[in-house]
């Protein structure tokens, strides 16, 4: 995960602008400000010298934006909270005012998340004094431990956990354990964008889960279509007939495999739903301790809002709401079909074909025809595709930190 190899895998995945991460850290800080220059407004581009050729033998065009997460450790009425957030500056400067400030309050050199016990609120205080065009977005936002409406250690609301800088927070970030059509459900959420990342912790994972854009590409561009797409913006009359500065769609795990769907023990091997989980009194059958919540009991618990979400394949959409994809990974399809590991010689061999014959991840996931398909890759193959598009899946929901596993059918 250097900027040589996001710069030459988002390409081929099919991503235009990635976040750099981890942009409070020192060592990475440096590595950002020494092999980055600036491009369009507010986003940067790799210099031409640390570019390495794509697969199709040619040099990518990915944008970077200077991206973060903070881990906030506090207390805060009575009980100790912890959320991850994300964050987003329009330039280099800015990031340095900003790691310069944290730096006097806690340790940002032990890891590329700093973990700060700094309160939500104040921490946005910070940003927003330093940088007001900066955006802050709560990270994951219903997993148990680290998530802002996470049912161990969050809040109720966005109110309840950033005060008065609610109205500033713009967006959330579904993650992998929950889709928009969940978070649909809470109706203290429509004054924010839902947009999906890929909390990609190597290269591999890159487009996973992503944002599709009809902006301006720069940062301002970017902020705009953020702002322009919360439900409440897309209800307003202002809205009708608005067809630029939007989000288009997102690309979503499906739910049920991500780490936190279920509740469950995972040194138990119990996975449970919420119904299972109030039927047991929200205890372990196998160890008698409490349960992890997962994020589809989290969201029945705060959940006001009865869905009227419609899905037609892999697609969902809702009036007034920004629809999305649920997406399987390329390469998972592939060893699915073949019955062997992701990371094998074959699964690595089929991907590169298919890459170089059709373009790009995203394009052959989502877009591809049929018939293009199978000129680069067995029908079994370009079957699995199709199935995935159909939104045929089988899976095995993810529980307190284990993976949902998923089986095209």
């Amino acid at each position: 995960m250097v900027l040589e190899e996001i710069d030459k895998v988002a390409a081929e995945k099919g991503i235009r602008v990635i976040g750099t991460g981890d942009c409070t850290h020192p060592q990475w800080f440096k590595e950002l400000s020494g092999k980055l220059e600036s491009a369009e407004e507010g986003l940067f581009r790799l210099k031409k010298k640390h570019q390495r050729k794509t697969i199709w033998d040619t040099y990518a065009e990915t944008r970077f934006v200077i991206s973060g997460e903070i881990s906030s450790i506090y207390s805060r009425g009575g009980k100790t909270r912890r959320v991850h957030n994300i964050i987003l500056l329009p330039s280099i400067e800015s990031a340095k005012k900003l790691n310069d400030e944290l730096g006097k309050r806690g340790n940002i050199v032990s890891d590329g998340r700093p973990i700060l016990g700094i309160d939500s609120e104040d921490l946005a205080k910070i940003i927003f004094d330093i940088e007001p065009t900066a955006m802050i977005i709560p990270a994951h936002l219903w997993t148990p431990w680290f998530g802002m409406l996470g049912s161990m250690s969050g809040f109720d609301s966005i109110k309840e956990c950033f005060g008065e800088y609610a109205d500033k927070i713009i967006a959330a970030e579904t993650g992998l354990s929950s889709d928009p059509a969940m978070n649909w459900r809470l109706s203290g959420l429509d004054g924010v964008a839902m947009i999906s990342n890929s909390d990609s912790h190597s290269p591999q994972k890159i487009g996973r889960e992503a944002t599709i854009f009809d902006a301006e590409l720069s940062y301002e561009g970017i902020r705009n279509a953020i702002k322009n797409s919360s439900p409440v913006f897309l209800s307003s009359p202002r809205r009708r007939g608005f067809t630029t500065d939007r989000i288009v769609a997102t690309l979503e795990f499906f739910p049920e495999e991500g780490k936190y769907h279920h509740d469950g023990h995972q040194a138990c091997g119990v996975s449970m739903t919420p119904k299972e989980t109030k039927k047991q009194k929200g205890i372990c059958p196998a160890c008698g301790k409490p349960v992890t919540v997962g994020v589809l009991n989290r969201v029945e618990i705060l959940a006001d809002i009865k869905s009227s979400a419609k899905r037609k394949g892999n697609l969902c959409t809702q009036e007034g709401r920004t629809p999305f994809y649920s997406i399987v990974q390329l390469d998972e399809i592939i060893a699915d079909t073949l019955e062997v590991g992701i990371k094998t010689k074959k699964v690595r061999v089929v991907y590169e074909r298919l890459i170089k014959g059709c373009g790009t991840e995203i394009g052959i996931l989502l877009e591809c025809a049929e018939k293009k398909l199978l000129e680069h890759a067995d029908k079994e193959i370009v079957r699995g595709i199709i199935q995935m598009r159909k939104g045929k899946v089988k899976i095995a929901p993810g529980y307190d930190g284990e993976y949902g596993k998923i089986r095209i059918i």
